[in-house]
């Protein structure tokens, strides 16, 4: 740890000289040996008690008691950093409910019922909605995002997750289904290049305005050159292509090809690609000649990586995002209901995007608490960049 981290210092000396046996005067060494540990001390809450006294008039006996200050007696008899650790803990950790109860007696010192943590995540879910409508705005804003879904489940019943992540923010939404009049809705005024996959229900985006991930097409053509016979030819083929353009685009990033070079070298392995697609596609091989066709049905979506900088090749930033929601889901099932919904995609919402913000999760959350308690703005998750 540097040394402003540092709480405490044991400077030890030697007292004597080890070659005449004089004594040593204590000189501080720059370069001593150092050696550090961490401990946290015992964690006792701290509780504050508001007494609302009545007292007798001397004159008329009346008894009068003092008013109840909305604003000046807390609402929740949880305090704003205690309600973040409890969202934070099954929010974001993903702990089960039974286990954060434990959890906040055995390390906090708090006891809470149940009931209490769920009333608890409410309050918390609801603090941080300004800032996931921020994040939202953010990622609507931008000119780059990626985009991925999976199936979730509420009360035993099969619904859709998807995120919308860029640099800056990631963005979660749990709906009904992934059909187009569903999704469509979730990516308002359709700015910018969308990252994905070839979901049918994204074709409400212009096909010249996508990137169509590569490397589900790599996946798909391994699957084709594992096959006996001509599809396993044309996965060769097809997988040759893919690995190549793959090389190029890391050579281009590692700086090793400046970006016309780059352009340049892509060009023919685009030609012959998409040469070996038509091909495959009058092959009229089952379960390979559909899969060609409809991956030439999104020729605009292949190349946007090499004629717009700042678009990747793969879908991986949207797959990496969703992978710890996916994680929860095969832990709980799921949710039991719209405002167990709703807690989930805020949590995630406000924990993936103030990492890539650089801010402390339990910090903000904090703030938010302390500001829907109060009288001050919701903080930004943004405010650091926007400064």
């Amino acid at each position: 740890m540097p040394e402003e981290k540092v709480n405490k210092f044991v400077d030890l000396f030697p007292q004597e000289c080890e070659n005449c046996w004089k004594p040593l005067p204590h000189v501080p060494d720059p370069l001593a040996k150092r050696y550090q540990q961490t401990e946290v001390p015992p964690i006792e809450p701290f509780t504050t008690e508001w007494r609302r006294h009545e007292v007798t008039c001397p004159c008329c006996k009346y008894r009068t008691r003092a008013s109840y200050i909305d604003g000046e007696i807390p609402a929740s008899p949880f305090g704003p950093r205690l309600m973040a650790i409890v969202a934070l803990l099954t929010g974001v950790y993903h702990l089960g409910r039974r286990r954060a109860v434990d959890l906040l007696a055995d390390v906090v010192g708090v006891h809470i019922s149940l009931g209490a943590l769920s009333t608890v995540e409410a309050r918390v879910s609801k603090a941080v909605q300004p800032a996931v409508d921020e994040a939202w705005k953010q990622v609507g804003n931008a000119e780059v995002k990626h985009t991925d879904g999976t199936t979730w489940y509420q009360a035993g019943a099969m619904m859709a997750l998807w995120t919308l992540a860029t640099s800056a923010a990631t963005v979660f939404k749990i709906v009904a289904d992934s059909t187009k009049s569903t999704l469509q809705p979730l990516y308002g005024a359709l700015q910018g290049i969308l990252v994905s996959d070839r979901a049918k229900a994204l074709n409400f985006w212009a096909m010249k305005h996508r990137q169509i991930c590569f490397a589900h097409l790599l996946r798909k053509f391994i699957s084709f050159a594992e096959r006996d016979g001509p599809a396993a030819r044309i996965g060769r083929q097809l997988l040759n292509y893919t690995l190549l353009i793959f090389e190029y685009w890391h050579d281009y990033k590692a700086g090793k090809l400046s970006r016309e070079m780059y352009v340049a070298w892509m060009t023919p392995v685009r030609r012959q690609f998409e040469t070996a697609l038509a091909q495959a596609v009058s092959a009229n091989i089952a379960g390979v000649s559909g899969s060609c066709a409809d991956i030439l049905e999104h020729q605009a979506a292949l190349w946007t990586f090499v004629n717009q900088p700042g678009v990747e090749p793969t879908n991986n930033h949207a797959e990496r995002e969703i992978r710890a929601f996916v994680l929860w889901r095969k832990r709980s099932f799921g949710t039991q209901s719209a405002r167990g919904n709703q807690f989930a995609e805020n949590l995630m919402t406000i924990a993936h995007t103030a990492r890539k913000q650089k801010r402390n999760v339990l910090g903000f959350l904090t703030e938010c608490c302390q500001a829907a308690g109060g009288t001050r703005r919701p903080p930004s998750l943004f405010a650091t960049a926007a400064a």
